[in-house]
């Protein structure tokens, strides 16, 4: 056993904890993330008015906790049921289509799930194709039959669930590939069948893994606002936007903001105190992978259309509507417009990709050269931004942005004597703020952990040949990090792309995206012409996922001996 894997070193460094500036730019970049956040939170104490509040308090407030307590409950219990499962039955059995389903049942992340929400609409309403084969089929009249209503609480908590459950399959995989090999066998010797083995070991053992999946599905849940928009159920999101642009109040937007990132924080905090001080150790070296138990006959086909369900409902029949109406209707406004609308997500996306990237590299590695740990603690800070809603964001950086912005117009003004219009908030600025906000801490944890597989000696041999960090950074790390680099870019791409609340908070004037495209003509019940914008987010967002996929199976083959 080598332990000298287990123990954790660092490179030495000349920086004796203090403020270089390389520290001190990690730190600027650290306090413009937060910044947002605690704008939210200042608006919160500076009260403003309150009768808005008060009005919200009194009417729709009690509706947007339930409703958002019910999809807490509906997609953390409906995550966790499809993700271990099909985990469940892909690591541990083999059964035609297995290797297939390893990778294919994350692809539903690619489809966003208001876009999910458009489709299934379409394929559900009263004049939507099941409805009318149904009464073509039996005869049936309107009120001779009873269909569920998509457009509803639990029609949300389908979409969710269906987009959102590859958070927990990803990591409950992970860690069911991890398991102890040794403890199964042990288990099998005590008499345990495959479902005491799965129900006393080895979930007990994943525990960790499927709550923070869980986690970061409820925290999407908190943050959508197409799909609950669209289906007319009253959130927090829903709120924030209403009082934003119909009431015109900012303080009560950032009161509602304050609220729906205390859900956020509760959900969080249930997923830490969910362990409790439990601790899941692998204290056994035997961890070679074992075959999967082999099924066949009934068992075979209940695996495979366990696993079929969900793909299939999340995303092969979305994408097969879409592409339908993409090329039987079609979108009428394609062409130029389209194109258009192509450039600014590209342009946006792209942009945040490039500045995210950067910035994760640049809080990583100052946090790798620093003896002290508060470097640590700001990128965990940082990181926090994920768990923050598109909409809490774009409130907490208008608020200050736009203070900016009238500043910097009066200046220029007094210095110039023209008034330059809105500098930041007019343009793209403003908006790009706040994807990085949002989607820094995915670059940020996928640059640390590949940054810490590369071992300290490294940096003490690129310093014993007379390089300094920014040369060691571009001579060795670099190179090395060059595919997690390109990950996280594509990652954080794919995430812009797909962002609504803060793109329809924030965009400047007469300035659309995809996304916004297909959320105002499905608004408008304008179905196929949104088929276009909505096929090409998920087509941008497929071979990504498919890549990183199928570098997960691929890695979980090669298990490290010690």
């Amino acid at each position: 056993m080598h332990t000298a894997a287990a123990t954790t070193s660092f490179p030495a460094r000349n920086d004796g904890g203090g403020l270089n500036p390389l520290a001190l730019s990690a730190l600027a970049v650290a306090a413009l993330v937060a910044a947002p956040i605690l704008s939210v939170w200042a608006n919160l104490l500076a009260g403003g008015t309150g009768e808005t509040w008060s009005h919200l308090a009194a009417t729709v407030l009690p509706e947007y906790v339930a409703n958002t307590l019910w999809l807490c409950f509906g997609v953390g219990l409906g995550v966790i049921v499809v993700g271990v499962s099909t985990a469940w039955l892909v690591t541990m059995h083999e059964f035609p289509g297995r290797r297939l389903f390893e990778w294919a049942l994350v692809l539903p992340l690619a489809v966003p799930a208001y876009v999910m929400a458009y489709t299934y609409t379409d394929l559900l309403q009263f004049v939507g194709p099941v409805q009318t084969w149904l009464r073509e089929s039996f005869g049936w009249g309107k009120n001779d039959y009873w269909f569920p209503d998509v457009r509803s609480t639990g029609g949300a908590v389908a979409m969710f669930t269906f987009v959102l459950y590859p958070y927990v399959y990803l990591l409950a995989r992970t860690a069911f590939l991890e398991r102890a090999s040794g403890m199964l066998e042990v288990g099998r010797s005590l008499g345990l069948s495959a479902w005491g083995s799965f129900f006393r070991i080895s979930l007990p053992l994943a525990r960790p893994a499927v709550a923070a999946g869980a986690a970061l599905a409820l925290m999407e849940t908190l943050a959508d606002y197409g799909t609950v928009a669209y289906f007319a159920v009253p959130t927090f999101t829903t709120g924030i936007y209403r009082a934003w642009f119909s009431l015109g109040d900012r303080a009560a937007a950032a009161q509602l903001s304050a609220a729906l990132l205390g859900f956020v924080i509760l959900v969080l905090l249930l997923e830490r105190t969910s362990r409790g001080r439990a601790r899941f150790h692998n204290t056994t070296g035997r961890n070679r992978p074992q075959p999967g138990q082999r099924l066949s006959g009934v068992h075979a086909a209940g695996a495979l259309l366990a696993c079929m369900l969900p793909l299939a409902i999340g995303f092969l029949l979305p994408a097969g509507i879409l592409l339908h109406m993409a090329l039987t209707e079609g979108d009428a406004q394609f062409g130029a417009r389209f194109l258009r609308l192509a450039g600014n997500s590209f342009t946006l996306a792209g942009l945040s990709a490039v500045l995210a990237v950067g910035f994760a590299l640049l809080l990583a590695y100052a946090a790798r050269l620093s003896r002290a740990r508060w470097p640590h603690w700001m990128n965990r800070i940082v990181g926090l931004g994920y768990a923050v809603p598109g909409s809490v964001i774009a409130v907490g950086v208008l608020i200050p942005v736009t203070r900016l912005d009238s500043w910097l117009a009066q200046w220029v003004a007094s210095w110039s004597g023209t008034s330059p219009g809105l500098l930041l908030t007019g343009g793209i600025a403003a908006l790009v703020y706040a994807y990085l906000v949002r989607f820094l801490a995915i670059a940020l944890q996928t640059v640390e952990t590949s940054l810490a597989k590369i071992t300290p000696s490294m940096d003490d041999a690129a310093r014993s040949l007379g390089c300094g960090q920014g040369a060691a950074l571009k001579r060795v790390h670099l190179p090395l990090l060059r595919g997690s680099l390109l990950t996280a870019g594509l990652l954080v791409f794919v995430d812009v792309m797909k962002e609504l609340p803060a793109t329809l908070v924030m965009r400047p004037f007469n300035f659309d995206t995809l996304a916004t495209q297909a959320y105002t003509l499905a608004s408008d019940e304008r179905l196929a012409e949104a088929s276009t914008a909505a096929l090409a987010i998920v087509a941008v967002g497929v071979l990504p996922l498919i890549a990183v996929s199928r570098q997960i199976a691929k890695g979980s083959t090669k298990t490290a001996s010690c």
